[in-house]
């Protein structure tokens, strides 16, 4: 727990100081990036990023006064409420991604050997796993 706890701390602070963007600002930044139309229903992100709606709702709106997305109703259901990279959050996360990928190699990935990165997936893949089909 120790090591994980400091791992995110770098992680963290690394963003902070070079990007003004905390590491689950840059986790959502990275799910909308991959999606289609770089854009997601709210409740799929929330899932993604493993919070509540009303935490995520709380952390776009911030994310939204920096003009990194924008929330639009859904067009298949007016319901739903779609969060959208925009082009200002595309350059944050182009501008953030070198920084952050070396932090995490040069915090994890170079300290443990291929073998062993294997083991921490397939182990961190079960837990997921478990955890998940208990939460249903």
């Amino acid at each position: 727990m120790d090591g994980h706890l400091r791992l995110m701390t770098v992680l963290n602070r690394q963003l902070q100081r070079d990007n003004d963007l905390s590491v689950a600002e840059y986790r959502i930044l990275v799910l909308l990036s991959e999606a289609p139309e770089r854009s997601l229903r709210m409740s799929e992100l929330a899932d993604g990023v493993l919070s509540s709606r009303s935490r995520l709702t709380h952390q776009i709106r911030r994310m939204e006064a920096q003009q990194l997305v924008r929330r639009n109703t859904c067009p298949d259901d007016g319901r739903g409420v779609i969060a959208e990279l925009t082009d200002e959050g595309v350059r944050r996360l182009e501008a953030a991604a070198p920084g952050h990928v070396d932090t995490v190699r040069r915090n994890f990935i170079n300290q443990v050997s291929s073998a062993q990165l294997e083991v921490i997936g397939e182990v961190f893949a079960r837990v997921d796993q478990a955890i998940g089909e208990r939460a249903d």
